[in-house]
């Protein structure tokens, strides 16, 4: 199965406006807002609000979104701000801006935290969620979905529950985890069926239907399917059954079953034609031509494609016109295919003749070049034997010792991986019962020990990726100017659960006004995990501080933990792989040392340092130096 994904058909649900514009209305309001008439705060943010609601147009969404958001924190208004935000949010990711879209959402939760609504957070996790899924950021979508879910399950709102139960089987669909997937759908079929929501529960039963089929159950698929189809008829909602219709072949296709994806096309393409839906004879037609052409039946596939061209707004693309040309031209090929064989066969058979006089030409002047030049060449070849030879012997010392450091460090990740998947695999058997058991309070508290072992594991595979990024010499170095406040702020909030988890005083010491000349990713994975191993080796109660001053033509960072210090052993070779063991935390957390390997590295890549201090029992001071932003530096 391709990796496409079929996110029309996924009954994904939406927290906000988006498809409920009226632009005529739009206009009036702010007609109103622009007369000059003399309004309060309160009605203009009314009215601003109901402008984004029925808007058409992202960026004026965001412009008077920017105007209602002012008024919102002038009335100190937590309700307002989240309101104003969330559109926001959803405008940006309409026009396909994630990551001010991600903003705004996150910059909305800080209010919703303070009024304490569980059922207001966890639709704007749900938001956060989707922002990710188009990102691919497996793990932080599922994260974001799950804490959804479980404030919608606190705040009993079923219909909402369900539409993110629908967004998370989905997600696992695409990805082609399809028993996971089920497992969502089916709960969210129930909660559907308990409210007798029919539009819920019929894509519901169609997105069912696609993972049985991916799964090669086609019985079960197309009951699933024509039970959706049943549903959406007697409601009206025709465009559904002929989208499933046409992706049904789209898997069809995939599986090799080419009969049965031309059958689904076939008839995606007659209801739209039935009902007039022109969006869906386009795309139909689109499918019955490459279903066509990959069956070499290339009139029907120009036929098709002649049809799809009709409904197409831009008649004149390029690219369109040249696929037209190519059916049209593999179509009377294929008539021709015996003469344009012969032809080629006489034309190539006299280009051997040319061919084979110019080669024996050529063979007699190089075989006299030959005789020349391996006198020549036999006279070097002793000279150079002997010094290949040191070379070579040289070079295998280092290949080995290479291979032993490689051996090292793989004996010691599997090892370290094994903790955490053994993990994970003893608490599915044991989420199984308790799923059985309807046990949810020991689910939330399973689901706890997963995510740990899980961040565990993510850690470590991160940076091991990244640590064979470095050794093959193609991590991305791109300086930039970067304010090292602000890079510490977003550091230290992604590790501020774990300080708070062993009460660790998690501190900073940085003037805004301190800039470098870094590049971002790389130096935000040093610090990282300079803070990650101060965490890990600190004492609950102990503290942890990040300062940074500058000093001369660098900045001079430096990560204070009053921890359990470091053996003077240990400091011999603290920043190499070498001989490596696995280490244990305060708290029993588990390392390898690839960070501080992988820190050292990048502190040179930056055209920095890195050097350590420490006492067994003291505690320890890394100290990094950083290149200095100054107005000479160029990109």
């Amino acid at each position: 199965m391709s990796n496409k994904t079929y996110f029309l058909i996924g009954f994904v649900f939406i927290t906000t406006q988006c498809f409920c514009q009226n632009q005529p209305k739009a206009d009036s309001l702010i007609n109103v807002l622009e007369s000059g008439q003399k309004l309060s705060d309160s009605v203009k943010i009314e009215l601003l609000r109901e402008v984004m609601v029925n808007h058409t147009d992202q960026d004026a969404i965001i412009t008077y979104g920017a105007q209602a958001y002012e008024l919102a924190k002038k009335l100190d208004d937590p309700l307002w701000c989240y309101k104003i935000l969330i559109e926001i949010g959803y405008a940006y990711k309409l026009k396909g801006d994630l990551e001010h879209g991600l903003d705004a959402f996150l910059e909305a939760l800080t209010y919703v935290k303070e009024s304490g609504n569980s059922k207001q957070e966890a639709i704007l996790y749900n938001a956060i969620a989707g922002i990710y899924r188009v990102q691919q950021d497996y793990s932080k979508t599922l994260k974001f979905y799950n804490q959804a879910i479980s404030g919608l399950r606190q705040a009993n709102d079923s219909i909402t529950l369900a539409g993110t139960l629908m967004n998370t089987g989905e997600f696992y669909r695409v990805n082609h985890e399809l028993d996971t997937a089920i497992f969502y759908f089916k709960e969210s079929g129930e909660i559907y069926k308990n409210i007798n929501y029919l539009l819920g529960t019929a894509y519901n039963l169609g997105n069912i239907g696609l993972v049985y089929a991916e799964q090669g159950k086609h019985e079960l698929a197309e009951k699933n399917i024509n039970a959706a189809t049943e549903i959406l008829t007697e409601l009206g909602d025709l465009y559904p059954i002929a989208v499933y219709d046409t992706y049904m072949a789209d898997i069809y296709k995939e599986k090799g079953d080419m009969p049965r994806a031309l059958a689904y096309a076939s008839n995606s393409l007659s209801i739209a034609i039935k009902n007039g839906l022109k969006e869906q004879i386009r795309d139909a037609n689109m499918k019955l031509s490459e279903l066509y052409e990959l069956n070499k039946d290339f009139e029907n596939a120009y036929i098709h494609q002649s049809q799809y061209l009709i409904y197409r707004d831009s008649i004149n693309n390029e690219e369109t016109i040249r696929k037209m040309a190519d059916l049209r031209t593999a179509f009377e090929v294929s008539q021709k295919q015996i003469e344009v064989d012969l032809l080629n066969k006489e034309k190539q058979r006299q280009r051997i003749i040319a061919i084979a006089l110019i080669v024996v030409l050529i063979l007699i002047g190089t075989l006299t070049l030959v005789l020349y030049r391996t006198n020549q060449i036999r006279k070097r070849v002793n000279h150079t034997v002997s010094s290949q030879r040191l070379e070579m012997q040289k070079q295998r010392d280092q290949l080995n010792s290479l291979n032993a450091t490689k051996d090292r460090f793989f004996s010691i990740i599997s090892h370290d991986l094994r903790g955490p998947v053994n993990s994970i695999m003893g608490i599915s058997e044991v989420i199984k019962m308790l799923v059985m058991e309807g046990n949810k309070n020991e689910l939330i508290e399973m689901g706890d020990h997963i995510e740990k072992s899980a961040k565990h594991l993510y850690s470590l595979l991160d940076n091991l990726l990244k640590w064979a990024i470095s050794q093959q010499g193609q991590f991305p170095y791109k300086p930039e100017k970067l304010q090292l406040k602000e890079l510490a702020d977003e550091t230290l909030q992604v590790l501020a659960n774990i300080a708070a988890s062993k009460k660790i005083n998690l501190l900073h010491d940085i003037d805004s006004n301190l800039l470098i000349w870094a590049d971002k990713n790389s130096f935000q994975t040093i610090i990282r995990n300079l803070l990650s191993n101060a965490l890990k080796f600190t004492e609950e109660g102990g503290e942890v501080k990040l300062s940074a001053k500058a000093a001369n033509d660098f900045v001079v960072v430096n990560v204070i933990d009053n921890g359990v210090g470091i053996t003077e052993q240990k400091m011999k070779n603290l920043f190499h792989l070498d001989n490596k063991k696995s280490t244990w935390g305060t708290s029993g957390e588990k390392g390898v040392g690839l960070g501080l390997s992988l820190a050292a590295e990048f502190a040179q890549l930056n055209h920095g340092s890195i050097s350590a201090e420490s006492e067994e029992g003291m505690g320890s001071i890394f100290t990094i130096q950083i290149p200095l932003f100054t107005d000479n530096r160029t990109a």
